[in-house]
């Protein structure tokens, strides 16, 4: 399998014949085996030119941006070497008819929620007393199928996620941890912080996974296909969310990986620091390449490897070909 190559010093990244080369601004060189390559995540302050850029379209490499806090800023989305008119056009349609398209948008709201109790019940039966929090989340999600649009579904979402985010409380074991609301932009304390540097490198990774399919990452169906460049990895990445995140964040903290002093207080908000950001996207990516026995496979496959066959169900889906079922823990 390919890996993610991850930038986090300044410096200049270029070809250097066939291969990929890379020098910091402290004198430190680098080669990078192409053909290892899978995708670029640069957080450093880093150069690059044109023939590096062509080179990355050709070996089909996608080169994502981080901006100083670590926050997901964007992609260099290389020619796309899968084009399909014929998809694009399904999942225009799919887009375009209100019926269609808030019935695949609902599913990813009950995937993300149906994940977000799957969560909760790993914990309760660990001892955590989370069967009131269990049961309210599971009455708003009976109630789903009274809605008709893609705002009140939406909302109900949001109602879901603060009775998830509070329930945090019970499971994370550093009181300077506990949820107090969610607050992004920015994030105001050391949890939110996590949630959203996690979701930020989610997003980029459903990306990466969606440029190895048919699909076209700008047709979102939850999240609105408007000004914004990709929506259908934030629709993904809703369902991903509970499982790959959330859960690393339990790890991270309750295990004392990250503590007080890999944060930093700047611009009103509450950020990971460099040694931070390391500890958090070390530990994402060997939770992508871990692995668990697929119930209907029968054999061992990694959560990227979910990620992409998730996304291979909504091709089967706009080419009605399947009905598309979200993908829900069953451990």
């Amino acid at each position: 399998m390919k890996r993610a190559i991850y930038i986090f010093s300044d410096g200049e990244l270029k070809r250097k014949q066939n291969t990929l080369y890379f020098e910091s601004s402290s004198g430190d060189k680098k080669y990078i085996p192409i053909e290892n390559t899978g995708e670029i995540h640069l957080f450093g302050e880093v150069s690059i030119n044109k023939k590096l850029l062509i080179f990355l379209s050709q070996e089909g490499i996608l080169l994502h941006f981080y901006n100083y806090y670590g926050f997901y800023e964007g992609s260099y989305y290389p020619r796309e070497h899968y084009n399909s008119g014929a998809l694009i056009l399904k999942q225009s349609e799919f887009y375009l008819d209100n019926d269609k398209r808030f019935r695949l948008a609902k599913k990813f709201v009950k995937g993300a929620i149906l994940n977000m109790i799957k969560v909760l019940e790993y914990y309760n039966l660990r001892g955590e007393d989370l069967g009131r929090e269990i049961k309210n989340i599971e009455e708003i999600y009976e109630s789903l199928e009274n809605f008709s649009s893609i705002e009140e579904i939406m909302a109900l979402e949001g109602n879901v996620k603060d009775i998830y985010y509070r329930s945090f409380n019970k499971i994370i074991k550093k009181e300077n941890f506990y949820y107090t609301g969610r607050e992004r932009r920015p994030p105001r304390d050391k949890l939110n912080a996590l949630i959203s540097y996690g979701n930020s490198l989610l997003y980029s990774y459903v990306l990466s996974e969606i440029y190895k399919t048919h699909l076209d990452p700008r047709i979102g169906f939850l999240h609105a296909t408007n000004f914004r460049r990709f929506s259908l990895n934030l629709d993904v990445s809703e369902i991903f969310k509970p499982i790959i995140v959330d859960r690393l964040i339990f790890k991270l903290v309750n295990k004392g990986m990250i503590q007080e002093r890999h944060f930093m207080d700047e611009m009103g908000g509450i950020f990971l620091n460099e040694n931070g950001k390391k500890i958090f996207v070390e530990e994402m990516d060997n939770k992508l390449r871990a692995t668990i026995k697929h119930r209907k496979l029968g054999r061992h496959v990694s959560y990227r490897t979910l990620i992409r066959m998730e996304l291979y169900k909504i091709e089967k889906h706009l080419i009605s070909d399947e009905e598309y079922e979200p993908f829900v823990m069953w451990w």
